[in-house]
């Protein structure tokens, strides 16, 4: 039986057609800006495929190695995994309802075909099977269409440019100290160098690091295909919903699954590295690590969804990188102390816009708030589980340590400030919600010395910032102890239940802060004065998530959801959020998928939902 016919040579009329669908290919392509990209993985490896089906972003085998596909941030050296009709045609994009499987649908004069692409994902025996392979099925759907398939890996981001050879009926690369295998049922030619094949049945191709798959390869794929479904449909369905914004809150959460590396319990800041924050800027950082902060908000929005797996897997690594010493801001997702940070000078950056970085010297910085996030990230395993995790009260009263050391000294801040240390009012906020939490933990548990002490760290930190941090002149608190900025982080006050709706200064501090930091609408700058780097231009897509959060949390929901309604207008194809919004174009910049964005996303539309707040 015949599942595949290789066209003969292509005549000229067949070369002209080519050409055109390059042209597009090229039209295609530029518009990145738009980040017309959908993500997959698995928790052990995430991808980045965009509207004709072409993986722009591959890193393995963990989320912060080298990529083996990485166009994104160079067309040239970023290599190649791509299935293009072999004529013109138009395209979109769309997931599985409820899953991370995603669809491309092709239709062109000659028919219409489907690229089915997933990280396989399912139960088994008291774990999961997340093996790093991708799996992507080709299906004809009408008429004779032919595709062209190319599968060029790189690594050591770019620098390695290996030669496939043959081993039984696969190819395999060896990139670095890894093989990558690719498994499919076409002849080699036909599904690395491009050459036209018609699509008579489906195509499958499985390519793994070290992974492969075992028996008849369709019947594999096939069985994969239901099973992950299954699974990520049945999470789904664990889920408390608000009201409003289902469809939203659903993507989001899924988006924000995917950046929990499960081996180790770290979950990164986004899925990539050097996408710039606005055009010109210069502003790229790489994002693939874990932020203990991004953490707190990410495994907090999944809890108000009923998700706690995946607090208890952040607990296990900080568990693990706290037994080594003083928190830092940031680590590796294996617990990575040192992060080094360079320019990979030889590649031209995301729509060339340099530099790449690779690594972040943020890691380096102090920044104090981390203990009391952390503190409120694990306390839902003390406070609402039965049998929380040994070493769960211990490891809160070590922060709580951390917290009465670090009151009011200087640090680089939730922003990151490459600039003079300051007592930042953000960090006395999440000082205040540490001791608060652990206050709450200490009464729950019967712990009378710990909430003895929580309380006295909330007092001491809402004393500091009442005093220290208000400016009647300017109507809101500010940015720190000895200056008077606007920071959009500080709409947490009212999130996170500092202040509340009744309190005099509440509505004057949201209206303040809009007016300095907003575009007039749900568009929101972090701040505007110089951070040591120079000045931002951008809007940043999860402070207005925020505003809308904290005029729910005061009763003005409907403002609350118009603002939600307008941020949504940005999100891409896919429903999905980078860091940033061009305020001039609409635009989204920055790293994608931002877990910031989501995260916010979903405590708005839960507020909206008047969900009340946690503890």
């Amino acid at each position: 039986m015949i599942f595949y016919r290789r066209e003969s040579d292509p005549s000229s009329a067949k070369s002209a057609k080519s050409s055109v669908f390059d042209t597009l290919l090229a039209t295609m392509g530029s518009s990145l800006g738009t980040m017309r990209l959908a993500l997959i993985g698995n928790c052990a490896y995430q991808a980045l495929i965009d509207d004709s089906a072409s993986v722009r972003w591959l890193c393995w085998p963990r989320f912060d190695s080298s990529f083996v596909f990485g166009s994104l941030l160079d067309e040239g050296r970023g290599g190649e995994l791509s299935i293009r009709p072999a004529a013109p045609a138009r395209s979109k994009q769309a997931y599985v309802r409820n899953t991370n499987i995603l669809r491309t649908v092709f239709e062109g004069e000659d028919g219409a075909f489907e690229v089915v692409d997933f990280a396989p994902r399912h139960q088994s025996g008291g774990g999961h099977y997340k093996p790093t392979i991708l799996v992507r099925i080709v299906r004809p759907l009408e008429g004779t269409p032919s595709v062209r398939i190319r599968c060029r890996p790189v690594y050591d981001y770019g620098e390695q440019v290996p030669h496939g050879r043959l081993e039984g009926g696969d190819i395999s690369w060896r990139l670095g100290a890894g093989v990558l295998r690719l498994q499919s049922n076409l002849p080699s030619g036909a599904c690395v160098e491009g050459e036209p094949v018609v699509l008579e049945r489906d195509l499958y191709l499985a390519l793994g690091w070290g992974d492969s798959l075992e028996g008849a390869l369709g019947a594999c794929c096939e069985r994969l295909l239901s099973r992950t479904m299954e699974y990520w449909q049945g999470w789904v369905a664990q889920m408390r919903l608000p009201e409003g914004f289902r469809r939203e809150v659903i993507r989001s959460a899924l988006v924000l699954k995917l950046h929990q590396f499960e081996e180790t319990g770290a979950i990164t800041a986004a899925s990539t590295t050097s996408l710039v924050e606005f055009p010109g800027s210069g502003r790229c950082w790489d994002y693939r690590y874990c932020w203990l902060r991004d953490a707190y908000f990410t495994v907090d929005a999944l809890r108000r969804l009923d998700h706690f797996a995946e607090v208890e897997g952040l607990f296990s690594f900080v568990q693990s990188v706290a037994s080594k010493g003083p928190l830092q801001p940031l680590y590796g997702i294996g617990g990575e102390r040192q992060l080094p940070e360079r320019i990979v000078e030889h590649l031209a950056g995301y729509l060339g816009e340099g530099p790449v970085r690779i690594g972040n010297a943020a890691s380096a910085q102090e920044q104090h708030d981390v203990y009391g996030e952390t503190i409120a990230a694990i306390a839902p395993l003390l406070l609402e589980q039965a049998k929380p995790p040994v070493g769960a009260l211990r490891l809160v009263g070590r922060l709580v340590d951390r917290i009465e050391e670090t009151m009011g000294c200087p640090d680089a801040g939730l922003w990151e400030i490459r600039d003079e240390p300051k007592v930042h009012t953000f960090s006395l906020l999440m000082h205040w919600l540490g001791g608060k939490t652990a206050a709450c933990v200490g009464a729950h548990v019967g712990d009378g010395a710990l909430e003895r002490r929580g309380r006295a760290l909330a007092k001491r930190a809402r004393k500091i910032i009442e005093e220290c941090c208000y400016r009647p002149a300017c109507g809101y608190y500010a940015d720190s102890t000895s200056t008077d900025h606007a920071d959009a982080a500080l709409l947490m006050m009212v999130n996170a239940g500092f202040l509340e709706a009744d309190q005099p200064r509440t509505a004057q501090h949201l209206a303040a802060l809009h007016e300095r930091l907003s575009l007039g609408n749900s568009l929101m700058r972090r701040y505007r004065h110089h951070d040591g780097i120079g000045q931002t231009h951008g809007t940043f897509t999860v402070c207005g998530f925020w505003y809308a959060e904290a005029l729910a949390r005061i009763g003005r929901r409907q403002e609350a959801e118009c603002c939600v309604t307008e941020l949504i207008g940005h999100a891409n194809h896919v429903g999905l959020f980078s860091e940033d919004i061009d305020p001039r174009t609409g635009k989204q910049w920055g790293n994608f998928p931002q877990t910031y964005s989501h995260a916010g996303l979903i405590t708005a539309t839960l507020a909206i939902s008047a969900q009340p707040l946690p503890g």
